[in-house]
């Protein structure tokens, strides 16, 4: 981000700096006068240069060009610290004996998870409440639309007991829980705290079923699992540091740049912001498709809401309150069930979610963004 304020401090030496330079020297008389005219210039940029080293919110006024370029920018660094974060975490879990649906629903989700965090906090905290909420609700209804949607087009998913049975009725009391809370039109310290104990709830069945699984590895499959190491550790590091700056500038971009075309903070958060940090679940549950992993695609989406709920909301709940619009309770919320009970329903019905409900939940996500155009 220090590229744009080293532009505005050649900008601001640009306009009358340099130019003094060159009539100074073709003007003895006016030398003097030129030369305060190029310090100051030169102390004008310094101070923009500054300003926005402090600030990092700070942009340059001006051209849409440089929301947008920050907006890429933004998402770009959410994907590829989302992909180190993954690649790390995993190294990490399948060192110690995790199975690939377990994976999907827990490293892998709470890595792809990430993103939605840091936006979510950030906005909040700098910006505005509507910001997190927007993103969490708006990346929820994306996971099912349209992460799992396209990776049903991709292949059909086969969904296993272990999903369907242990971690998807964790996805649905998510969504009741959200709506339940915030139907009083704030979701405060004491419901953050409720939706972390069902997170600890949550991270407790997982870790049950974690160890049940180990006590099942024989010695010789422990022999054949890859080491932990340090690389695997700094990979992840690494990926949450790119993470914190990708959110930085995705909510700076997209906040002015649909700011200034008169948009709410609840509609940037619902769509922009949604579909920026959903790009790391529909990436890896993308890639899983392909790869016929069908259990690890599905694990990601279904672990991917169960943590945007619990661990997100719950955490920026803690932090500050978050109002909930009446127009949120009469419209998203809903939305959010809808897209819940469907996909819930696909699932159950053969425990598989085939090409033509991808289509549908991928046509109704663009009907969801569709009716969201003020």
């Amino acid at each position: 981000m220090l590229v744009f304020g080293a532009l505005a401090f050649a900008i601001g030496v640009k306009h009358g700096g340099f130019r003094g330079l060159h009539a100074s020297s073709r003007s003895p008389n006016r030398a003097s006068s030129r030369s305060v005219e190029r310090r100051r210039r030169v102390r004008s940029g310094i101070t923009v240069l500054l300003k926005y080293a402090r600030e990092p919110g700070f942009v340059l006024p001006g051209s849409p060009l440089v929301e947008l370029l920050l907006i890429a920018g933004g998402v770009a660094l959410l994907y590829a610290g989302a992909e180190l974060l993954v690649a790390g975490a995993s190294d990490l879990a399948l060192a110690v004996g995790l199975k690939a649906s377990t994976v999907g629903v827990t490293v892998v989700a709470f890595a792809t998870t990430a993103p939605e965090l840091f936006v979510s906090l950030l906005g909040a905290v700098t910006v505005s409440t509507d910001i997190g909420l927007g993103a969490i609700v708006g990346s929820n209804v994306a996971n099912i639309g349209l992460v799992l949607g396209i990776s049903a087009i991709i292949r059909p998913l086969d969904i296993s007991d272990t999903v369907l049975r242990r971690h998807v009725p964790f996805m649905v009391l998510a969504a009741l829980l959200l709506v339940g809370l915030g139907w009083d039109g704030r979701v405060g310290l004491l419901d953050g705290l409720v939706l972390l104990a069902a997170l600890v709830a949550f991270t407790a069945a997982v870790l049950r079923r974690v160890q049940q699984n180990q006590s099942a590895i024989s010695e010789t499959e422990r022999d054949e699992m890859p080491d932990a190491s340090a690389r695997d550790v700094a990979v992840v590091a690494v990926g949450i540091a790119v993470l914190v700056l990708g959110s930085r500038w995705l909510i700076d971009g997209g906040k002015s740049l649909l700011s200034a075309a008169g948009f709410s903070d609840l509609f940037i958060g619902l769509t922009v912001l949604a579909l920026g940090t959903s790009l790391p679940e529909l990436a890896a549950s993308v890639v899983a498709a392909v790869r016929g992993e069908a259990e690890f695609s599905v694990g990601n989406v279904v672990g991917s809401n169960i943590y945007n709920i619990l661990a997100v909301i719950g955490i920026v709940a803690v932090v500050t309150p978050i109002g909930v619009a009446r127009s949120v309770r009469g419209f998203e919320f809903p939305a959010l069930l809808v897209f819940t009970a469907v996909a819930v329903g696909m699932m159950l019905y053969g425990d598989r979610v085939t090409r033509v409900d991808g289509a549908v939940l991928t046509v109704g996500y663009g009907v969801f963004v569709y009716l969201l155009l003020p």
